[in-house]
């Protein structure tokens, strides 16, 4: 059993509050640290609880620490937690830049703790459907869309929530990057709010992913193409799908089929698996390895984006 601090109390960090006080069979106590005085009043007024004056009584506080706030935040958080040798969930992106992940990456190891990446789409039910039957996919594609909704401003959409379809590209493929090439734009912020990327990989598979956060409607959709198969997430409306190419007496024919989702939440999924590797000091599902490839490959696209922009205003 684990007490656990929640950094942040925003729009994600409530969430992860009432999640977390659904699991007491994982966690025993919730404890929250927000600078923000007025978002501090609104959660201890919504869940009964009284915040605690610093990050550092926090940590002291707690067992485990589940770091939801701003990006920008997350390396100084993370890292105060493991060097007090308590284990971290760190929402996604893991931190702002590669070397702030690897610093992490180092210091968890030092301190032999358990840390886990929030890369939630692992966790989604329509991902869930799919995954067992994806084997060495050729070519997938993402989008994913949003209208815009005024948070998150402090990254781009790529580390906002293109980085999740980067995630799931990664762990599905198990192959390293050969080739990034990039477009994207800045509308309403003055970070990136549009990108569109191609990802070449070493076993020769391609991904193509558009992500937008001022869009005209919402989809958050992947379609996974292999031999004589296509299989599509569809992760806002929890549905998926199978078409595949059936062999019989020289003709053939494409058949669809609904693929059984499971009925479960991908948070309080997420969360969980994180409480019990913390229990039994077993290897997270999203390790802070993964969280770091990702950012990685975020970065490459980012890096093109910017090269293309430059090159278009010579």
């Amino acid at each position: 059993m684990l007490k656990i601090g929640v950094l942040g109390t925003g729009y994600l960090g409530k969430i992860h509050m009432q999640v977390l006080s659904e699991l007491p069979e994982l966690f025993t106590s919730i404890h929250f640290f927000d600078p923000d005085i007025k978002a501090a009043k609104e959660a201890a007024a919504r869940f009964g609880i009284e915040p605690c004056h610093s990050l550092d009584a926090l940590i002291h506080e707690v067992d485990v620490v589940d770091v939801v706030s701003s990006t920008p935040s997350h390396f100084q958080c993370a890292s105060s937690a493991i060097r007090n040798l308590k284990h971290v969930f760190i929402e996604k992106p893991i931190t702002s830049t590669l070397e702030e992940s690897n610093s992490l990456i180092k210091l968890a190891k030092e301190a032999q703790v358990i840390a886990q990446v929030g890369h939630i789409e692992r966790f989604n039910p329509a991902f869930l459907a799919i995954a067992p039957l994806l084997d060495q996919p050729k070519y997938i594609e993402a989008h994913r869309l949003s209208q815009y909704k005024g948070r998150n401003n402090d990254v781009s959409v790529i580390l906002d929530v293109m980085i999740h379809d980067i995630d799931l590209i990664l762990a599905v493929t198990k192959a390293n990057v050969r080739r990034v090439s990039a477009n994207g734009a800045s509308v309403l912020t003055s970070h990136i709010d549009i990108a569109n990327a191609r990802i070449e990989l070493d076993n020769g598979c391609v991904a193509n992913l558009t992500a937008s956060r001022v869009g005209t409607e919402s989809m958050r959709k992947m379609r996974f193409y292999q031999k004589d198969a296509c299989y599509v997430s569809d992760f806002l409306n929890k549905t998926a799908h199978s078409y595949e190419l059936i062999r019989e007496n020289k003709e053939n024919e494409i058949t669809k089929k609904s693929l059984a989702v499971p009925d479960n939440n991908a948070l309080k999924q997420e969360l969980t698996s994180f409480g019990e590797a913390v229990l039994h000091h077993t290897k997270p599902t999203v390790s802070l390895e993964d969280g770091h490839k990702a950012l990685a490959v975020a970065e490459m696209i980012a890096e093109k984006i910017k090269l293309s922009v430059f090159t278009s205003q010579e």
